[in-house]
C-alpha cells in the first residue's frame, strides 16, 4: 500500500506519546488521529497519512467491527476505521479494508 505525501499545512500541535491523541502504529512511524484524519511527522512538518489505494483486508477475519467490539474506533473522513492488530480496519462492501 502506498501513502500519497501531503503536508498538512499550519499544524503547530506537536504530536506525540502525551498530546492526547490517539495514536495508531502504521508500518514504520506512528499516525496521530486528529480532526477526523490522521498526521504523521515528517521531515520537520506533519503529512496527512491516507492510503492512496484500494486494498482490501485478504486475511480471515470473523471479527465484526463496531460499536462495543473492544477496539479503538477512529473516526476517518465519512466513517469509522477499527485499530486491530496494529493496522486500522474500514468496512467496505462486505469486507475489510486495510487503511
Amino acid at each position: 500500500m502506498t501513502t500519497a505525501h501531503v503536508e498538512h499545512p499550519e499544524h503547530t500541535h506537536v504530536h506525540g506519546p502525551t498530546c492526547g491523541h490517539v495514536a495508531v502504529p502504521h508500518g514504520d512511524h506512528v499516525d496521530y488521529v486528529h480532526d477526523g484524519h490522521l498526521h504523521r511527522e515528517h521531515a520537520g512538518h506533519f503529512d496527512e497519512c491516507e492510503a492512496s489505494a484500494h486494498v482490501e483486508h485478504t486475511a480471515a477475519h470473523d471479527h465484526v467491527h463496531g460499536p462495543g467490539c473492544g477496539h479503538v474506533a477512529v473516526p476517518h473522513g465519512d466513517h469509522v476505521d477499527y485499530i486491530h492488530d496494529g493496522h486500522r480496519h474500514a468496512a467496505h462492501d462486505g469486507h475489510y479494508d486495510e487503511h
